[in-house]
This record gives structure tokens, C-alpha cells and sequence, in this order.
């Protein structure tokens, strides 16, 4: 019998569908214009507003990725030992947890984790995939793919890092890189034949 793959995903974007993350290539043009000192790192809320617009910005989401229901099939089936680890920091909480309920995560995954300590995302996710031991990771934020591969000294140098491509970000040249949720977990699929 096959070893059964250990993947982690990523919440935003990954899981969950938000039509907001198309603005990140946009967002991440801006900063190097203006905040160039900040390019490789990403901001936290501080403010009682900025948490509001943060927490906004993430309530947009329009529901679990087309593909969820055949990831939770590949889980049920024990083909993979699947993990949630996520970004999202302190101030989103209670949204973290709403989203736990409402994709059965207890029921399915092997764990979730959120950035309860406020670290760079890369830093976080980095460290949880050393400590899980993963052998893939799905990501949609090409700044954290970059970040990630960019010290594979830090990491079990096998893990492959699959990134979910924003429309904007498409003619960035990648090895491990899909469309959606459901080519991302077709693409597992065959990881494992």
C-alpha cells in the first residue's frame, strides 16, 4: 500500500473562495512603489479600524473552493492525512473558527492552525510545515510560494509547494502551479499513482 500523503492547505483562497484576492498582485504593485521597505513583509492590523476593514475584507468569501467536496472525498478515503494552515492572524479569530465549524474541519482534517502569534504568514507556514512534516502544500499567495522555496534548507526539501495562480499572476513561470482547488486535488491525485 501506498504512504499516504500529509498535505496542508491554506484557508483564503485555497479552501475558501474570495473573488478580494484578484487585488493582491495590485496591492503588492502599490506597496513596492510606496512602501518599498515593506514589500517583503505583510501587514497586521493594529488599529480597532484596520482590524474592522481587515475582518471585512475577509468576510467576503463566498463559500468553500469548487473542489472542496472531492478533497473531503480523497480525506474520507484516507489517500491523504490533510492539515489547514492559515495566515490569517489573531484579530480573525473568531472568523477562523466560524469557518472551522462550517467546513467540518474536526470531521476531516487532521489539524488546522492559525497565526495566533502574529508572525510573517511565510515564517508561520514555514514552521508548520516543517513540524507536520509535510510532503505538499497548497498555497494561493505567490509572495508566500516564493518565500517558502526560497529556504528549503528550513524545510523537508521534498515537499513540493503547489500554488492556486490569481488571473493577474498567470504568466508567472511555476512548476507546481493550478488554476483552482479542483485541478490542485486532481494534481494530488496523481502524486499518488
Amino acid at each position: 500500500m501506498k504512504k499516504q500523503l500529509r498535505v496542508g492547505f491554506d484557508l483564503d483562497g485555497v479552501l475558501l473562495y474570495n473573488p478580494a484576492r484578484i487585488a493582491r498582485p495590485i496591492i503588492v504593485f502599490f506597496k513596492k512603489i510606496f512602501f518599498e521597505k515593506e514589500v517583503d513583509k505583510f501587514h497586521y492590523p493594529q488599529t480597532k479600524i484596520q482590524k474592522i476593514i481587515w475582518l471585512m475584507f475577509h468576510k467576503i468569501v463566498f463559500g468553500p473552493a469548487i473542489g472542496y467536496e472531492e478533497l473531503k472525498k480523497l480525506i474520507k478515503s484516507k489517500k491523504i492525512n490533510a492539515y489547514i494552515i492559515t495566515g490569517r492572524n489573531e484579530s480573525l479569530k473568531n472568523d477562523f473558527k466560524h469557518w472551522m465549524k462550517k467546513l467540518e474541519a474536526k470531521k476531516y482534517f487532521s489539524g488546522y492552525y492559525f497565526n495566533d502569534m502574529n508572525e510573517q504568514p511565510y515564517e508561520f507556514k514555514r514552521k508548520m510545515i516543517q513540524k507536520l512534516k509535510l510532503d505538499l502544500y497548497v498555497e494561493d499567495n505567490w509572495d508566500i510560494v516564493k518565500n517558502i522555496n526560497l529556504k528549503p534548507k528550513t524545510r523537508n526539501s521534498k515537499i513540493k509547494i503547489f500554488w492556486i495562480y490569481n488571473i493577474l499572476d498567470r504568466n508567472i513561470l511555476y512548476k507546481y502551479k493550478f488554476p483552482s482547488l479542483i485541478s490542485t486535488i486532481n494534481n494530488i491525485k496523481k502524486q499518488m499513482e
